[in-house]
């Protein structure tokens, strides 16, 4: 998809709030500090996501409107452990009401940090979303740090722990992964729209990111 135009619609705390219209829609999760708002900004060609080096600094749902026909959504990261027990429990009902919500979602793209192993709750969160059939795409961030040999072990390593093959090597830094990433996210619209259904969670299932956790540095 080639990038026209992209504006912040609105950021949401709670399922009222959300933008209505029925567009496909984009969901982006990860650890706080895991870069999330600057693979996005990648993605659009502009610095439109707010970045910080402040885990925790992202405390709504953001949506974003991209060409007027997809919707990017931004949720706060999980994991971080050093903020206030009530703030860690009003970010994870953020992301859980999203994900429970019935939402025309294209596709959930989970970022992990190629710098570390997946967390515990990166695993819980890839597996919580196969089990509820929701289309998801893993993308292992942060490459332009790694070494060549680092990179094949860091891949590896993933690719063993959450069982999948197709996982996207991103930098933020050099634009790596853009194309692929793309391309991943335009077939699962193009999918969405042909069958006109998105995943609808059971909303009984817990949520991985309600769990504690500390964000690795």
């Amino acid at each position: 998809m080639k990038v026209l135009d992209c504006r912040l619609l609105t950021g949401a705390s709670r399922s009222s709030e959300y933008p209505r219209g029925g567009l496909p829609e984009v969901v982006f999760l990860g650890r706080s500090n895991v870069g999330k708002s600057s693979l996005i900004n990648r993605l659009l060609g502009r610095s439109l996501a707010r970045t910080s080096r402040t885990p925790g600094r992202t405390q709504q749902a953001h949506f974003y409107s991209v060409n007027d026909a997809v919707l990017f959504v931004d949720l706060p990261g999980y994991g971080y452990a050093r903020v206030p027990a009530k703030v860690k429990a009003e970010l994870a009902g953020i992301i859980e009401t999203y994900l429970t919500a019935r939402r025309p979602l294209a596709v959930a793209v989970l970022i992990v940090d190629a710098r570390h192993e997946p967390s515990d709750l990166d695993l819980e969160m890839s597996r919580w979303l196969g089990g509820e059939g929701l289309p998801f795409q893993i993308v292992s961030t942060k490459m332009d740090k790694l070494s060549n040999n680092q990179r094949h072990a860091s891949l590896s390593r993933t690719r063993r722990l959450s069982g999948r093959e197709d996982i996207i090597p991103f930098s933020s830094q050099t634009g790596e992964g853009k194309r692929e990433l793309w391309q991943a996210i335009d077939n699962r619209i193009a999918s969405l729209r042909t069958t006109g259904t998105a995943g609808t969670p059971d909303t009984a299932s817990r949520i991985p990111a309600s769990h504690p956790e500390e964000s690795p540095k």
